[in-house]
C-alpha cells in the first residue's frame, strides 16, 4: 500500500500545479476587472511576459481538458502482438483481450465495442476485470459483453473494482463469458492446444495452487486483473500474462508517461509489453475510466483492444 500512495505522488504535484496556474490565472484577470471597474491603467496587466505565460499554459489547459473528455475517451487504439512459442506446431490462436470496461450511467464506447471486435475475427476473448463503476450500469456491462463472439470461447477474471464494490453482484450471468476464479480451461483448435489459466483478484496470493496445474510443454496464458503476479511467478510455465487496471495512467504525459498506475510497481510496469525471461507481459490500458471522484478524462491514454497471434516458432 505505502508503495501505491507513493506513486500517486507525481499526479498529485501535477494536480496541485494545475489548480495553481488556475489561481493565478484567475487572480491575473481579477486584477484587470477591478482596475478597470475603478478606470485605472490595466495595459500591462495582462501583456507582461508573466501574464502572457498564464495565457498560453491556460489555453493549453483548456485545449487539453477538452479533448481528453470529449475525444480520446471514445477513441479506440487496437494493438496488434505476435507472439512466436515452440509449443505450437502448426496451428496459430488469435486471442483478443478488453480490460477495465467501468460501465458507468453514460454510454461511451459500449456500443462500438462488438462490431470492432467482431472484425478482428478472434479465436478467443479474455476480459481481465474492473466491469463497473455503479451497479445501476449492470445491465449494460452484460448486455454488451453478451452481444461478444468468439467460437473457442470468452474468459474472464474479475478486478479490484468488482471485488471491494460488486461481490454480491452475479457480473458474468447471460454473457457467455466463463470466470476463471482459480482454474484452467484446455482449448483446442484443430489438433493443437493452449491453456488459458485465471485467478479473481481476491485469489491472487493462491497462485501457486493454479500454477501447479500447468503443464510446461503447453503454452500457457495466464490472466489476473494488476501486475502483482510478476513477483511469484518467475521462471513458472507461464508464456503469456494478460492484465489490466493501470489505465497506461488515464492522463499520461509526453516523455514521462503515466502519473500515476495505482500499482505496487509503479511505473516499471505502466502499459504495453514487457518481458521477464520467457514470461510475457502485456498491461493493457482498458476501456472506461476510473469511478469515484476521479476525472473522467484520458489524456495520451487511449482506450485500448489488444489483438495476440500466437504461432509456431517457425511461421
Amino acid at each position: 500500500m505505502r508503495s501505491i500512495a507513493l506513486s500517486t505522488l507525481p499526479a498529485m504535484i501535477f494536480a496541485g500545479s494545475i489548480l495553481l496556474i488556475y489561481y493565478l490565472y484567475a487572480r491575473l484577470w481579477l486584477t484587470w476587472v477591478i482596475r478597470k471597474i475603478r478606470k485605472k491603467d490595466t495595459r500591462k496587466i495582462l501583456t507582461g511576459r508573466f501574464a502572457i505565460f498564464l495565457h498560453v499554459v491556460g489555453i493549453i489547459g483548456i485545449a487539453c481538458f477538452l479533448y481528453g473528455y470529449f475525444v480520446e475517451p471514445y477513441w479506440f487504439q487496437i494493438n496488434t502482438i505476435s507472439i512466436k512459442t515452440d509449443k505450437l506446431r502448426h496451428i496459430h490462436f488469435r486471442v483478443v483481450q478488453i480490460s477495465d470496461l467501468h460501465c458507468d450511467k453514460k454510454i461511451r464506447l459500449e456500443e462500438k465495442l462488438p462490431g470492432i471486435i467482431h472484425a478482428l475475427n478472434p479465436d478467443v476473448i479474455v476480459f481481465t476485470g474492473d466491469c463497473l463503476n455503479r451497479a445501476s450500469a449492470l445491465g449494460l456491462f452484460q448486455n454488451t459483453m453478451a452481444t461478444l463472439k468468439a467460437p473457442l470461447g470468452k474468459f474472464a477474471v474479475t478486478g479490484n473494482w468488482d471485488f471491494s464494490y460488486w461481490s454480491h453482484l452475479d457480473l458474468f450471468e447471460g454473457t457467455g463469458f466463463e470466470e476463471l476464479r482459480l482454474h484452467k480451461k484446455v482449448i483446442e483448435k484443430d489438433g493443437e492446444s493452449i491453456t488459458i489459466a485465471g485467478l479473481a483478484y481476491e485469489n491472487g496470493r493462491h497462485n501457486q495452487k493454479l500454477i501447479d496445474q500447468l503443464r510446461l510443454e503447453m503454452f500457457n496464458l495466464l490472466l489476473y486483473h494488476n501486475t502483482d503476479m510478476m513477483d511469484t511467478i518467475d521462471e513458472k510455465p507461464i508464456d503469456l500474462y494478460l492484465c489490466g487496471h493501470t489505465h497506461g495512467g488515464q492522463i499520461a504525459l509526453p516523455f514521462y508517461g503515466a502519473l500515476t498506475t495505482l500499482s505496487k510497481h509503479g511505473k516499471k510496469y505502466e502499459a504495453g509489453l514487457y518481458q521477464q525471461g520467457a514470461i510475457h507481459l502485456y498491461v493493457n490500458r482498458g476501456i472506461g475510466m476510473e469511478g469515484g471522484w476521479s476525472p473522467k478524462v484520458r489524456l495520451f491514454a487511449r482506450p485500448e483492444i489488444t489483438v495476440f497471434d500466437i504461432a509456431p516458432q517457425t511461421q
